[in-house]
């Protein structure tokens, strides 16, 4: 943070951020006139968080800003016009604007999200330029104008936010698990255990009857053995294990 620039309120850096954008997406237009300006800060899409100011509360806010010297008003016809002096004010490079601008209009983001969301500002290489840039504006000697936020639970990539409003509020991360929790899941562990049947329940007498006469070696009444079954039907009753498939009985085979 410039040590001699106040911290922004979400307003104010909400109308740097559309400034900037709408001087590369729409330079016709640009500068912006108070009406434009009102509806590029309430835009539904590619802002977080999504506001919803008057015109009056942008009239406002854009005097402080030139006071602060981040905005220049400028006579355009009928209408005043207003341009962003951000560049001069904290002297960064154009390329480094179109981070900040990114990061003041979408809030933190990742270092390759910065590169696809400020394609229209700028066009980086690659993400490690991106890096390049915002180590050299987290190291900046008259102050910092962003910071890395710590990795979240689950995320592969580290955020970054910038400063222009403060130091952001860092919320704890959840602890993974609590002790209420952890006496449900043993609660429900114990449940499931309870409704489990015991080893051998469910089996009807005469399953334990078949398990009998298999230890005996005999058979149930009415069953009638494999071999003899596969014999009724014309196929060879015995083979051993492993073998090929049994052939059909063909008595012209067998008497040659």
């Amino acid at each position: 943070m410039t040590p001699n620039l106040p911290a922004l309120s979400l307003l104010e850096t909400r109308v740097l951020g559309v400034l900037v954008e709408k001087q590369h997406t729409v330079p016709d237009a640009y500068p912006l006139t108070l009406n434009a300006l009102t509806a590029g800060c309430n835009q539904k899409s590619s802002c977080d968080p999504i506001v919803n100011a008057t015109d009056a509360e942008v009239q406002a806010t854009v005097d402080r800003l030139i006071g602060l010297a981040l905005v220049v008003e400028s006579s355009g016809g009928r209408v005043m016009r207003y341009s962003h002096n951000v560049q001069r004010v904290l002297a960064v490079p154009s390329e480094a604007v179109a981070l900040l601008a990114t990061l003041m209009l979408r809030g933190p983001q990742t270092a390759g999200e910065l590169r696809i969301h400020s394609e229209r500002l700028h066009r980086f290489a690659d993400t490690s330029s991106v890096e390049g840039y915002l180590n050299e504006l987290a190291a900046r000697p008259a102050g910092a104008l962003v910071v890395e936020l710590a990795r979240q639970p689950g995320a592969r990539e580290t955020r970054w936010v910038h400063l222009l409003s403060g130091a952001p509020a860092v919320t704890p991360p959840a602890p993974a698990g609590t002790a209420d929790t952890d006496v449900l899941a043993a609660s429900e562990i114990a449940a499931l255990r309870q409704r489990r049947p015991p080893a051998g329940a469910g089996r009807g007498p005469e399953d334990g009857r078949h398990k009998a006469l298999r230890r005996t070696g005999r058979r149930a009444p009415g069953v009638i053995p494999a071999p003899q079954l596969l014999a009724g039907a014309g196929v060879v009753s015995s083979w051993p294990l492993g073998t090929c498939r049994p052939r059909r009985f063909s008595p012209s085979r067998d008497r040659s």
